[in-house]
């Protein structure tokens, strides 16, 4: 196979790499050589179970070396890789070998020929598939191909889009948690190594602490996360001082709660865009939300083409996904004519700087029209009392839905309920002003980081 065939150029860098640190679990740390030769026994093994082109391998496992050598030998040996995860069906599994921490432990025990390995995916055969969060209701497969991954930028430096090249140099700890099936873990994962970089363990991942106790230098946390850092932040500072990047990820900032974050964590903030069926579309620097405030509206200007279509953003990139696992009608309608359909709503600048409007799918059906919730929230966000604000649509005899308003207060504030509603109205408009308004200590939260939006709608007060 071609040299270049994903995961070929970790493999290179792993049996390249000598003595140099690139896994940290507490008080282990396994170098480079090291890694290299437990994904060769762990290839040995998902071999002889039968694993190959074709063949599907899930992987239930935390997140340790042994599971990232699990991963990268999974993809080694041509298979079609998946996390596990208890919400799939039998069919979703379809008959994958199912690999566990005891299963694991015996590959590992494989004697290692040294010889060197060489990827054994094939082109257009299934490379990964990576579960979304099922908050529509149905977790979906995302399937990308080898020849999809293979022609990833990340683990080749000079390949780097500007803002990627910019958040490498700060990746010497990148912080790794939940799962590697996790698209964005493992893709961050594979840059800091990429970078020259060690990927360290936070086995309880909660912030600040995680990042104190390993030294982070970079990690990746979800919007609500990111409030709660802020919160804990202003009433009770820790050094974060080694701490060079945060890469924001799940759903958009609002400007002010992003300079908020600027302002109270330092110029560590990479507010990036994508989805699980594009990887990365777009990411702002630090540096170029403090040199230029109005980026701090935007995402970023895009590292792949995008088209903007009636409003909607169309995304086309080498490594985009192909279709979602036998679900031929959902595929049909996201994957068109070459170009993702993001289902989110957005405009570009006069810079090239993309900005995101709302999803174009979550809305709200009062009356007949249709209200998005992206434009509420954004409404009610811009008052000051507000730290957080989610809006949910729930069933209404009279308007068919009604709009319910959440939002989380800033420190030492109280929201007006009433001066929220007059701020949509002139804002959106009558259609689109709260029914509900209900203040929230802390906004629930998915397993996914995202806020759930899902608790929201049952945690709505009155009718």
């Amino acid at each position: 196979m071609p040299a270049d065939v994903w995961p070929q150029p970790v493999l290179d860098l792993l049996a390249t790499g000598g003595d140099r640190p690139v896994f940290e679990d507490g008080p282990v740390v396994t170098t480079a050589s090291e890694m290299a030769g437990l994904i060769r026994r762990v290839a040995a093994g998902l071999r002889s179970c039968g694993a190959g082109p074709g063949v599907g391998v899930t992987l239930d496992l935390p997140v340790t070396a042994a599971a990232f050598a699990a991963t990268m030998a999974a993809f080694a040996v041509g298979a079609r890789v998946s996390g596990w995860r208890a919400d799939l069906s039998p069919a979703q599994l379809s008959g994958s070998l199912i690999v566990d921490s005891a299963r694991l432990a015996s590959f590992a025990e494989h004697p290692d020929d040294g010889l060197p390995l060489v990827a054994a995916g094939r082109a257009e055969d299934p490379a990964r598939i990576t579960w979304t969060s099922g908050s529509t209701g149905t977790p979906k497969g995302v399937v990308q191909t080898y020849a999809a991954m293979s022609a990833a930028w990340v683990p080749y430096p000079d390949r780097w889009p500007p803002a990627i090249a910019e958040l490498a140099t700060r990746m010497r700890r990148y912080l790794v948690f939940g799962s590697l099936a996790s698209q964005v873990m493992l893709e961050y994962g594979v840059l800091a190594l990429a970078a020259g970089g060690t990927l360290v363990v936070a086995p309880r991942p909660v912030f600040p602490d995680a990042l104190v106790d390993h030294q982070a230098t970079a990690s990746v946390i979800t919007v609500g996360k990111l409030h709660q850092l802020i919160r804990d932040q202003r009433a009770n500072p820790v050094d974060l001082r080694h701490l060079g990047a945060l890469m924001v990820s799940g759903s958009p900032l609002a400007p002010g709660r992003l300079a908020e974050a600027l302002d109270v964590l330092g110029p560590v903030l990479f507010h990036g865009y994508g989805q699980t069926e594009t990887s990365m579309i777009a990411m702002v620097t630090p540096a170029e939300m403090l040199t230029n405030p109005a980026t701090l509206a935007t995402v970023g200007r895009p590292a792949v083409d995008v088209s903007i279509r009636d409003g909607e953003i169309y995304v086309r990139t080498p490594t985009q996904a192909s279709s979602y696992w036998q679900d031929p009608d959902e595929s049909a309608e996201v994957f068109v004519d070459g170009w993702v359909r993001t289902r989110d709503l957005g405009e570009l600048d006069a810079d090239g700087y993309l900005r995101l409007l709302g999803r174009a799918r979550d809305v709200i059906i009062v009356n007949a029209q249709l209200v998005h919730a992206g434009p509420v929230e954004r409404a009610l966000a811009a008052d000051a009392t507000v730290g957080e604000a989610y809006v949910v649509g729930c069933p209404d005899e009279m308007t068919g839905e009604a709009v319910h308003a959440f939002v989380v207060p800033v420190a030492g504030r109280t929201p007006d309920p009433d001066v929220l509603r007059t701020l949509v109205a002139a804002q959106v408009n009558d259609l689109a002003v709260p029914r509900t308004v209900t203040v929230l200590d802390r906004v629930p939260l998915a397993p996914s980081g995202k806020p759930d939006k899902r608790r929201l709608a049952q945690l709505r007060d009155g009718p």
